[in-house]
């Protein structure tokens, strides 16, 4: 009897150790001069690296299921896909001059997780509370990426009275586009923020040219600032649903000061908004 719960004990404290391991990430080589291709047993949904000289790039309208990687001369990286399924695949990425290997076949086995629990044998119904619940964490904590994230879509910046308004990166993920906003105030005095709004500004055409501007309301706003000291910086994202635009049309942004002039309107090019991060 002793025997049998030594024997019980031991395999309880096997299991709960292995459980606990932390599991080695594999590693995966990349240069500027191939594509290295990685195939995965479910399309990919989503892909992001975490340096800026690795590009992961994927079939974001359609979903596939392989991605091709590249990468420049720096430090290693990491890579985290994300499947259709919510199966969660992480690699450590790093450069090489001569590359061995070009092409990952990669099972449903090295998957670390997935981003929904997994429930058996009863099924629980889902409501529309926990569904917006379940929606804001995801754009918190994308967001939250976004802001760390050291990465630009270009120069896009106006200023006006030591304000600087910046949009520094448009990134599309799944079905929202996410606007990574900078406020800088150079002066010494406050900036009460009263809005910024983006529309959509349309150009009539004909003998009576006129323009046309339509809100776009943000699915959700990431720490938003109410106020911007003097001498101090905020950042912040506005996540919209998906849109692109044509040739005539353009983005705006408005920046508005609560009672003050140093007020600022941005104009975004389809070429922006149309070719996302």
């Amino acid at each position: 009897m002793k025997n049998s719960v030594l024997i019980i004990i031991v395999i309880c404290i096997s299991a709960f150790a292995k459980a606990q391991t932390t599991k080695v990430l594999d590693t995966i080589y990349a240069n500027d001069t191939k594509n290295v291709a990685l195939f995965f047993p479910e399309p990919i949904r989503q892909g992001i690296t975490g340096s800026d000289n690795f590009v992961f790039t994927y079939n974001r309208e359609k979903e596939q299921y392989f991605g091709l990687l590249q990468a420049k001369p720096g430090k290693e990286s990491n890579l985290l896909v994300v499947n259709r399924n919510g199966s969660i695949f992480s690699y450590i990425v790093r450069y090489k001059k001569q590359l061995s290997k070009l092409n990952y076949f990669i099972p449903l086995s090295s998957s670390i997780g997935n981003e929904k629990p997994i429930v058996t044998e009863s099924v629980i119904a889902e409501s529309s509370e926990e569904r917006v619940d379940n929606s804001t964490y995801y754009y918190q904590k994308f967001c939250s990426y976004l802001l760390n994230r050291k990465q630009r879509i270009g120069r896009i910046k106006r200023r006006n009275e030591g304000i600087i308004l910046t949009v520094e990166n448009i990134v599309f993920d799944k079905d929202e586009l996410y606007f990574v906003i900078e406020i800088e105030n150079n002066s010494s005095l406050d900036y009460d923020l009263n809005f910024l709004n983006l529309s959509i500004e349309t150009r009539q055409k004909g003998k009576r040219k006129s323009l046309q501007r339509l809100y776009q309301k943000p699915i959700y706003k990431h720490n938003l600032p109410s106020k911007i000291k003097g001498n101090e910086t905020g950042r912040f994202v506005y996540v919209l649903p998906k849109f692109s635009l044509s040739d005539d049309r353009r983005a705006i942004l408005e920046l508005n000061e609560k009672d003050g002039e140093r007020n600022i309107e941005m104009k975004l090019s389809h070429r922006y908004i149309n070719n996302p991060n």
